[in-house]
């Protein structure tokens, strides 16, 4: 007799320690979701592949961020500036212009690469993408509850400027766009010359699959040194 009590429990037991198994594995889920959601904005707001966004062999822990003193003074103010020039190509880590839109009180640094540090810093650049000043598509984004939070008020017609060590480049908003994290068609390379603004869509819990942006058309370049000055 109680043998069979012990055979008609041991499905008991079994059922009990699988539910117990089932629970314990949900309780750890709800506990990781909050660290990976947070992982998640470093890892899918910047761009399409990984290809985009680890830095030079030395790898992320060697990483040296460089800070430049970016003159932001209008071209009006300028000497003489020049239609044709040589861009400076920076390195991995470097800060090498200023994003500035009066439209949106927008005034941010732009960061050659990107990594979790640098985007805490401001916006950052795909090196998969030109140099601004070079022709092409130079693609941008920074964290849309940081320095990107009033990116979507950009509108047709409104001025962006990008101010290096080398030049002033103005361009003006042609298209608002928006797209999945796996759609690389914005971040291609392009043969218009063309500015690309983008980060992801607000959104209150989580992070979105969602991007938001405009395409930016060259107005003008403007060099502080004429090509062959640059080039002596």
């Amino acid at each position: 007799m109680a043998d069979k009590k012990q055979k008609s429990s041991l499905p008991v037991y079994l059922l009990t320690g699988v539910c117990l198994l089932i629970l314990c594995i949900g309780v750890c889920i709800a506990v990781l979701i909050k660290p990976y959601e947070k992982a998640q904005t470093y890892l899918n707001v910047v761009f399409m592949d990984q290809s985009m966004k680890i830095a030079p062999s030395s790898g992320l822990n060697g990483l040296v961020i460089k800070e430049n003193q970016i003159e932001t003074t209008p071209a009006a103010e300028q000497e003489q500036l020049y239609d044709s020039g040589e861009v400076i190509r920076p390195a991995f880590g470097e800060q090498y212009a200023v994003l500035q839109c009066e439209d949106i009180s927008l005034s941010v640094p732009v960061y050659w690469g990107s990594s979790a540090e640098l985007l805490e810093r401001g916006a950052c650049q795909a090196t998969s993408s030109v140099v601004i000043g070079e022709k092409g598509n130079s693609v941008i984004d920074a964290h849309v509850n940081t320095f990107f939070a009033n990116l979507n008020q950009l509108e047709p017609g409104n001025t962006v400027t990008l101010y290096t060590e080398y030049g002033i480049f103005t361009y003006q908003v042609s298209e608002k766009i928006q797209f999945v994290n796996t759609n690389k068609k914005y971040v291609l390379p392009t043969e218009d010359d063309r500015l690309t603004l983008y980060t992801c869509e607000a959104q209150v819990l989580g992070t979105s699959e969602n991007r938001t942006g405009v395409i930016c058309t060259l107005v003008s370049r403007q060099f502080y040194h004429p090509a062959e000055e640059a080039n002596s």
